[in-house]
């Protein structure tokens, strides 16, 4: 049997190598259309389709995972990772590499199966840690991700920052084969496919449209269209998982009031959350010719992002103790007021660099504490066979409220752009409306039932 510090070592480890391989695909994007000869926009697909699979493998995944087949789930999606990590290193044409990013992006609905490897595994007090830790892997693998893929691009061209992806994966794989424990016995988990195959369509359709800028600003009537049948296909996909007997989904779960408004409260968080975090990583690798910015490398612009995973981790490591005494409400408002006063610093003062790095410093405590806050009020009346399904919904909902918060502020800049770069008024627009639509999440958890009953 693994000991219990063992599997919360494997457990974490294995999230935070998800969010790394998640990472390396935003600042590789230039380095792929050199190394490929592709345009920019192509190149833009190495990051984009591996969040398209994430978004889609999570809940099938989240779904086959919540029977005794869980250690056989997590083999496959880690042995997918493996293959997809390789097919990046070697030197082939670019179609290869955008099916070794789509699979490796399969594997970012890793990070819920551990969760429910660790409320089966874990006595309660160390289960509540663990699952806080994983919730903050995705904040703290950026700051190790980012960095070091610029690093290695530099040194020595991108396979060798796609190198550390295989690297990664071949490990987690060993380490699985030796530590993971199997699920306990449950009645085997019949997968929902029409389900799956409708949600498959419908969810990248609803992440491509809103993540898509440009679509927007060039063909709205289209951006409308195509949102609202991804919406009518949801619409059509919740009716379907309700009269279904195993569906991929508890849709009645989900309408339990404290899952709903936290789900709800995820969305609106998120949209904000990435916002500010796009605008900081774009300002600060601005050319100082523009006006503004500090022209910051790959690698620079990396170890900026150093303090918001290492205070998002801390916040995640803190969240546990804090979450008897103030509640869940109360851990979800105060981190939301962090995120705020993130906006708020960076709106009123970012001429030295010092500024956006603290900015988004105290950003990264707030998600973090955002993030490992979320699970309590899932999984508190969740019943734990249903954890990796019902974590993963969350997963998904932080993913469009996450892909909102970039549109957004992509959107804005473009709106105060007329030469080569935004104006430097754009950021303080964007900062200002993403401000806005915090306070607004804040208002919207002091009103909803986020306690359970």
């Amino acid at each position: 049997m693994t000991k219990p510090g063992v599997l919360v070592g494997f457990l974490v480890s294995v999230g935070l190598v998800g969010a790394v391989i998640g990472s390396l695909g935003a600042p590789l994007i230039t380095a792929v259309a050199g190394a490929y000869g592709v345009s920019l926009a192509a190149s833009q697909w190495t990051l984009t389709i591996a969040l398209l699979a994430g978004a889609v493998a999570t809940p099938v995944f989240g779904r086959l995972g919540a029977g005794s087949r869980r250690r056989s789930v997590v083999l496959w999606m880690l042995g997918a990772e493996v293959v997809g990590s390789l097919l990046t290193v070697l030197p082939l044409p670019f179609a290869f590499l955008l099916v070794g990013r789509a699979l490796q992006g399969s594997g970012l609905g890793l990070v819920v199966l551990m969760m429910a490897v660790a409320r089966d595994h874990l006595d309660e007090h160390r289960a509540t840690r663990t699952i806080a830790l994983l919730s903050v892997t995705t904040t703290a693998g950026i700051g190790i991700g980012y960095p070091l893929s610029g690093l290695l691009t530099d040194w020595a061209g991108v396979r060798a920052a796609y190198g550390l992806g295989l690297l990664m994966t071949v490990a987690a794989f060993g380490a699985a084969l030796l530590v993971l424990p199997h699920a306990p016995a449950r009645l085997a988990t019949r997968l929902d496919v029409r389900g799956a195959i409708l949600l498959a369509i419908a969810l990248p359709a609803v992440l491509l449209v809103i993540g898509e800028t440009t679509l927007w600003t060039d063909h709205p009537a289209l951006a409308v269209g195509v949102l609202l049948a991804a919406i009518l296909l949801l619409i059509g996909w919740t009716f379907l998982e309700l009269r279904t007997e195993h569906p991929l989904v508890d849709i009645k779960l989900l309408r339990h009031p404290a899952v709903a408004a936290a789900n709800l409260v995820m969305l609106t968080g998120g949209v904000g959350m990435y916002l500010l975090f796009s605008l900081i990583t774009r300002y600060v690798q601005t050319p100082a010719a523009s006006g503004y910015g500090f022209g910051l490398n790959t690698f620079q612009a990396g170890l900026v992002l150093v303090p918001f995973s290492v205070l998002g981790f801390v916040a995640g490591r803190l969240v546990p103790q804090w979450r008897d005494r103030l509640g869940a409400r109360l851990l979800l408002a105060a981190s939301t007021a962090f995120v705020l006063a993130a906006f708020v610093l960076f709106a009123l003062a970012r001429s030295h660099l010092a500024e956006p790095i603290v900015a988004i410093g105290i950003l990264g405590f707030g998600v973090g504490a955002f993030s490992a806050a979320m699970p309590t009020v899932i999984l508190a009346v969740t019943p734990p066979a249903e954890t990796a399904s019902a974590m993963s919904v969350n997963a998904v909902v932080r993913s469009v409220g996450f892909s909102t918060g970039s549109a957004l502020g992509g959107l804005i800049l473009a709106a105060h752009t007329t030469g080569v770069f935004p104006h430097e008024s754009g950021y303080g627009a964007a900062a200002w409306i993403g401000a806005t639509a915090t306070a607004a999440t804040l208002l919207i958890i002091a009103v909803l039932p986020l306690k359970p009953r």
